[in-house]
């Protein structure tokens, strides 16, 4: 259908009033050259990750649309959730999947960039490929101190964003835009309600304090079921899948006599993702993708 596609997947600060992420949905899906394929809401993170396909020019409209619906529904005043937050709509990625490189990519994150600062005033701060300085490529480092601690950063000529003033929206904070590969969302649940624990654990995980290449870890509590959880992102899952994550984060629990509840994913897997999952636990030899029903299904109908 479209000879150019690219996958945006921007994190909003609200996951708990279905009115608005709603309205934040519509806005998306009211962009002809785009498609909607998914929408996650987590309450204890008090967060929302959609998933959205298209052209690139649709793509950014989306996300201004995006904008408009979100600022005047979010107010990180009063906003409280477990993950980490720097603003409204906390950051916007954009992955090359089709007839796009991530050059291309890139260029996209500085066009939509500046339009965010001159139609919304909020500061831009570029991550990831897309970044500016070495030290902004990791968005956990742009957005530590997080939406409070920001009033005093942006102040920092080291912090002073990518487009706009060095004065944080009132409302609305600060945004990271940027271009990446596929990127998991990844959690582990524990059956302990010991933050600590979960804290531990991530920290033997995440590559920054040791643990493995390409993951960066949290521990998280989720009050409502009165659990605690290891959240992680794998940047690439390629040179570090699936299953090593899952069972360095067995063993540590472990040591703590935790057992893992549970996992999800937020958001949207690649299929070769799960292949290799299905590869590790069930020890298959010599498996392809060919071997996979609907696969051959889809590739028949479209011969």
């Amino acid at each position: 259908m479209w000879e150019k596609l690219v996958e945006c997947v921007p994190n909003v600060s609200e996951g708990r009033n279905r009115e608005s992420i709603e309205a934040m949905a519509e806005a998306i899906r009211a962009v002809p050259t785009v498609r909607l394929l998914d929408v996650q809401s987590d309450p204890d993170h008090n967060r929302t990750v959609f998933t959205f396909v298209g052209e690139p020019e649709g793509v950014a409209e989306a996300v201004y649309r995006l904008f408009a619906a979100a600022l005047p529904r979010i107010d990180l005043r009063v906003h409280r959730g477990e993950h980490p937050r720097m603003g409204a709509v906390d950051v916007v990625p954009f992955v090359p999947v089709r007839g796009v490189k991530m050059a291309d990519c890139v260029a996209l994150a500085k066009t939509v960039g500046k339009e965010i600062w001159e139609r919304f005033r909020v500061p831009v701060y570029l991550y990831a490929e897309a970044a500016t300085r070495p030290e902004r490529q990791d968005l956990a480092e742009i957005r530590k101190g997080e939406f409070e601690g920001f009033f005093e950063k942006i102040k920092d000529p080291r912090w002073a964003p990518d487009f706009g003033e060095p004065v944080v929206h009132p409302t609305a904070g600060v945004t990271a835009v940027g271009a990446r590969e596929f990127l998991i969302a990844f959690n582990v649940n524990l059956g302990t309600n010991d933050l600590r624990i979960a804290q531990e654990i991530a920290k033997a995980v995440r590559f920054s304090s040791g643990g493995l290449r390409h993951v960066k870890a949290l521990g998280m509590e989720l009050k409502e079921r009165g659990i605690v959880q290891v959240s992680m992102n794998l940047t690439n899952f390629r040179k570090t899948p699936l299953p090593r994550v899952l069972e360095l984060v067995r063993r540590e629990a472990q040591r703590f006599g935790v057992p893992v509840v549970g996992t999800e994913i937020v958001g949207l897997i690649p299929e070769e993702a799960l292949v290799q999952v299905a590869e590790y636990y069930l020890q298959l030899e010599r498996f392809s993708l060919a071997q996979v029903l609907e696969r051959r299904i889809a590739e028949a109908l479209r011969g």
